[in-house]
Order: C-alpha cells, then structure tokens, then sequence
C-alpha cells in the first residue's frame, strides 16, 4: 500500500488549479518545436457529467496541445470555450445548456472569440442546440470528435502547423484538483438494453481499448504521480468482450462506441462506392452488435488487463467500479483477493432489488444472481466495501416491489448507496411504458431508502473504529485539517477521514493511522508515528 515504486518518473502535462500553462515536460517541447506557439490563442475547456467524461475532456486537451494550442481546464481568460456537455439525465441537460449560455455571454461581451459545443447533449440535440443558440461557433457530437482541430485551424483559432507526432504526444492532461487520483477509461458505450438508460443513444454498442494503449496511458498517469487509479466503462466487466469476438477496438482518441441503427446524431456513412460520404442523421456505418456474446467472450479480458496494469506500473491503489454483478465471476473475485494493491472495494450497481422490476427494465442479473456475487466477495475479501446504486419509481413499481427491495438492502447491507428517483429519458423504453409513478411517491420512496441507508453506512464505519489502516491524504485545508480516504472510500462518493496530528502530510501522500470515530459520512483517525 505505500506511494514507492522503481519506475523512474516522467513529468506529463498538469493543469494547474488557477488554470496556468502546463508544466514542462512532453508539452514543453511541443512547445518549443512549434516555434513560441504557447505564445497564440488560449483554449478553455469546460466539463460536465461523469469520471468518464472527465477522460474524454483531459483527452481532448492533450490533442489541443499537440495541435499548438495553450489550454486550461476553465473558461476564465480563455480566448475559446468549448463545453463538453453531458446528456443523461434532466438536471445534467440543464446544466449543460446553462454553461453554454454563460459562454455565449462571455462571447457577447467580447471576451471570448468563439464557443464551441462537443459531448453527449451535442449527440442527441445537435439541430435543437443551433436552433436555440444559434451564437455558438461549433457543434460537435461524440461521433464528429476528431473535426475539433481542423475546424479551430480552418477558423484560425490554433496554429496552421504540423502536429507533434501522435506518440510523442501525451494522451491525457490531467484536469482535476485532486491530480494524484485519475481514471483509466477502459472502452466506450455499451451493450445492454437497460429501459431506462439512454447511454447507447448517445456513445454507441461497446467497445474496447486495447490494454496497450491503457497500459501507456496508465504509465503516463504514474509518472504525472497519480498514485490512486479507478478503472471505469459503462459495464467494467464487458471489458474485451467485443476484442475476443474478433470486433474492431476502439482506437482511444474520440469517444464514441460503435454506432448502430438508432443511435442519435450524426455518423458519417460511406458510399457505396468507398469515397467518403457526408454526414447525416440516422446513417449508420456499422450494423448492431448481438446482444448476447460468442461462448468464447463471456469473460472477456478484465482479468488480463489488471494483471497488466500490475505487471507494467507501480501504481499502489487500483479501485473498481460499474461490475454489473452477472459479469463478476470466481477468476476475477480471485485476482482481486490476492492483489494487494487491488483495492478492496467494489461498485455494483443493482439497480433495483425486485425481480419484477429488474425484468422490466431489462437488466441482466436478478436477486439470486446479486446474492450469489455478494456471497463470493465476501467469503474471498471478508475486509470488502461494496457500494450500489438504485432507482426508486421506475415505470411499474408497486409498494410490494420497493419494498422487496428495501429487504434486499437490510440483508446485503451495502456500505454505501447512491440512489436516484427514476427520470424518463426521451428514446428510451421506459419512457413510454404505461404506470408512471408520480414525482410524489418517487421523491417519498427515495427519501425512505436514503434513511434506510444512513443507518446501515453508520454501522459499517463504526465496525470500522479500532482499525489500522491507510489513509490517501486528498487535500489540506486552509485552517491544517487534513483529509483523506481509507481505501474504503471512494473520492467524491463515499465521505472521507479526517487526519489528525498529521502536520507534515501532502496531497497523494500514503500514510497509516488508525480510525477512533465514526460517523454516517466521515471517519476520524488519528496518525500513526512509524514502527507504531
């Protein structure tokens, strides 16, 4: 568990918090080779949404810096905006469309030059978008990602120059605050047809990066001195699954699965006759994916990819999240039981917990199949934290069915618990199946859950008063109050510890104490001296 390891460190391109020009490193040189090119028009970057979308964005500022471009991770001072947006759910639309709007002001007042619209709300609503805000320069769906550097050079907005070579470019520009915790996203969309989940709309069927190209990535974040690595997709447990059935991989650089009939926004079709085609609505080059995979690809190849990123880098913390409980099988619960530096946590989302409900919005494992995955976890890694999402008032629910859920979550007892009501999202199945629940018995249900939760989250952190265990330090406030997290915690998710008698500690810095309270978000530890 400790921050050591032999693989001498590199310096990639990191973001400042106050949004200055990258470091030197890999950048730098770019930099200079291009002749004072960091000296021209500076590109912000504006993210909304999930971890993954987070990938996407430091993605995109990589490629913005090998084009020439000086970039930051904010708005503010930006000579261009560009807002990758997110389109999940109601409330995220509605941020995305406000940040648009707040960079369409910028612009007004002349403090911008031009705003650019990219991300999943751009998948699905790209005419509905210029229609209403005709003001921005640019959209881009997830589909068109690879137009962003030959539009801005066309407009005269980054260099007219070679690009630094692709391997000589780093892949990501980390983004975050919190630098010494990143995400390595492992593939693309998604080939579940859950009713009331609109991500396949939006990123396409799944498909999967090559565990070279992660393993490099990987490398580039433990030289940038990422320590803790939270591996992400849609489903993790489908990783290279397509690869073994002999699918085309995703080649990392834009952010779309593969596209199929149905699928929202533009995709550009090929004629005929080979020549390139234009592109248009509802044209798909690719025909979908069988929903169940050949015999040979039901495990696909997580297991190889971990073992990968073990065998390739020093990186001590590596946590796990979105295993869908049908796709965690005994080989995969070994692994992660042996490999120390496999944290010992898991995010699985269930969903639901009634079988009726789990039928209707078409997920792939029932009660059984959760008790069964739990049973293995437990039994193989007894120190285990498990964390679950659910949705309260989907389409159909009765009393009987949220309460069966209810009694699976008193039995499992799961550490932490996200929970959402149910929000019907246009093109999906369930938002057109018949019994709606009101807004009013899905808010009263989900505040039922939340209570049930609290007080199984207080006891599992008071089972944990009395141990000894490491702590990631994640920030230091202004007043010395340091925080941090147990590898029981998720950044952002799951609380934190608050460290005494920890003066001398940093950010990304690994250190032992042990947990004396407890609370139903927080822990309270206190550091333990060396050799203690």
């Amino acid at each position: 568990m400790g921050t050591n390891s032999a693989r001498p460190r590199r310096q990639l391109p990191v973001l400042p918090a106050g949004g200055a020009a990258p470091v030197a490193g890999a950048a730098g040189q770019a930099r200079r080779a291009h002749g004072g090119a960091a000296a021209g028009v500076r590109v912000g970057l504006v993210t909304l949404g999930c971890d993954k979308n987070t990938v996407d964005s430091e993605r995109l500022l990589a490629t913005l810096l090998g084009a020439g471009a000086r970039v930051a991770p904010e708005a503010e001072g930006a000579d261009v905006v560009i807002v990758n947006t997110c389109g999940f759910i109601d409330v995220a639309k509605e941020e995305s469309v406000d940040a648009l709007l707040d960079a369409v002001r910028l612009k007004a007042r002349g403090r911008v030059r031009a705003v650019v619209a990219m991300g999943c709300l751009v998948q699905r609503y790209k005419e509905e978008l210029a229609r209403e805000i005709p003001e921005i320069d640019l959209f881009l769906g997830l589909t068109e990602a690879d137009r962003l550097v030959p539009e801005l050079r066309a407009r005269g907005l980054i260099p007219a120059q070679t690009e630094t070579p692709t391997m000589e470019r780093p892949l990501r520009v980390l983004s975050t605050a919190t630098r010494h915790t990143s995400y390595l996203k492992i593939s693309e969309g998604c080939d579940h047809s859950c009713a009331f989940c609109a991500i396949p709309l939006m990123r396409g069927r799944h498909r999967s990066t090559p565990i070279e190209r992660l393993v490099r990535e990987a490398r580039e974040l433990e030289a940038a001195g990422v320590v803790e690595l939270n591996v992400v997709s849609q489903d993790t447990t489908w990783y290279g699954r397509d690869l073994l059935r002999g699918a085309g991989a995703d080649d990392g650089l834009y952010f779309a699965g593969k596209p199929f009939e149905g699928m929202a926004g533009p995709r550009k079709a090929e004629r005929a006759s080979g020549g390139a085609g234009e592109w248009q609505a509802g044209v798909s080059p690719v025909r979908p994916l069988p929903h169940s995979p050949t015999p040979t690809s039901r495990r696909g190849l997580l297991p190889q990819l971990l073992e990968a990123l073990l065998r390739e880098t020093g990186i001590p913390w590596l946590r796990l999240f979105y295993m869908y409980p049908s796709g965690i099988y005994r080989e995969l619960v070994e692994l992660i039981a042996r490999e120390e530096r496999i944290l010992p946590y898991l995010d699985m989302p269930i969903q639901h917990g009634s079988d009726r409900v789990l039928e209707r919005m078409r997920r792939p494992e029932r009660q059984a199949t959760i008790r069964e995955r739990v049973s293995w976890l437990r039994g193989a890694i007894p120190d285990l934290a498990l964390r679950t999402t659910v949705i309260v008032g989907f389409p159909g629910e009765t009393e009987e069915d949220f309460e069966a859920m209810l009694e699976l979550l008193e039995e499992i007892r799961f550490d932490h618990l996200g929970a959402f009501a149910y929000s019907a999202e246009e093109g999906t199945p369930a938002a057109s199946m018949p019994d709606q629940v009101p807004e009013a018995v899905r808010r009263e249900r989900l505040e039922r859950v939340l209570d049930l939760q609290r007080g199984i989250t207080l006891e599992r952190n008071e089972a944990r008063v009395g141990r000894i265990a490491p702590v990631l330090v994640d920030r230091v406030e202004p007043d010395g109050t340091v925080v941090g997290r147990t590898p029981w915690q998720a950044l952002e998710l799951d609380g934190g510890v608050i460290l005494r008698g920890a003066a001398n500690v940093r950010p990304g810095d690994v250190v032992w104490a042990r947990i004396v309270e407890a609370t139903e978000d927080d822990l309270v530890a206190d550091l333990l001296e060396p050799g203690r």
